[in-house]
């Protein structure tokens, strides 16, 4: 067990994290924060090991998934950190019963734009055919949604929706809040994850849009 305080910056990436792809498994003494992402977010894994570096053991390696249904297997990289109280902290905060839940009292620590850079790159993309932009949460209840957009709303001057998609609701942050939720985060999303972006604070320009690839899908 790690016995360093998590530093502010480092307790913003995690809520990032614990609300996007990453999992905290409690162990018998504390609990351990498990990174996982797709081959092609190889960089992106790497920038998280670096910055829990001084909470982490062995460096970030590769896995291979294989998916039955369509013979094919697919290259995943991964690593955890050691366990800590802080940690046990979150995942008492975020789990009930083993399920990921939103806590009432998210808006006291979703406060960060790298918090809310880091959920993007993990859970977030872009429509093809306007600027809006979305987050995945589809393993999150109806309440938890409005919860989640309450907060988006006062802590950040977010106004965001809740769609249904086939599978669940997703957060939708519609076209005209694009610019303002791009230009919050654009300073914390790294360089291989601007493709997700739909507006760009430097150039001032919107991403190309593609109606037609979009009607497709």
């Amino acid at each position: 067990m790690t016995k360093n305080n998590f530093s502010s910056r480092e307790k913003e990436i995690v809520i990032g994290t614990i609300l996007g792809d990453a999992h905290i498994a409690s162990l018998k003494t504390h609990a351990r924060l498990e990174v996982n992402h797709s081959e092609k977010q190889k960089d992106y894994v790497l920038w998280k090991y670096n910055e829990f570096r001084n909470m982490v053991g062995a460096k970030p390696h590769e896995i291979h998934i294989a998916d039955e249904r369509y013979n094919k297997t697919y290259k995943q990289w991964r690593f955890s950190t050691k366990v800590h109280p802080e940690l046990t902290e979150f995942h008492q905060l975020f789990y009930k019963k083993g399920k990921k839940i939103i806590p009432k009292n998210i808006g006291s620590f979703l406060i960060s734009p790298l918090s809310l850079a880091v959920w993007f790159m993990d859970d977030g993309g872009r429509r093809n055919d306007s600027y809006g932009l979305f987050l995945n949460t589809l393993s999150f209840t109806k309440n938890e949604h409005r919860v989640l957009i309450k907060v988006l709303k006062e802590n950040f001057s977010l106004d965001c929706r809740m769609h249904w998609i086939q599978d669940g609701f997703r957060i939708y942050i519609p076209s005209a809040e694009a610019q303002k939720f791009c230009t919050l985060v654009y300073p914390h999303i790294l360089p291989s994850m601007h493709y997700k972006l739909s507006f760009n604070p430097v150039t001032t320009s919107f991403a190309r849009l593609d109606r037609a690839r979009d009607r497709k899908t």
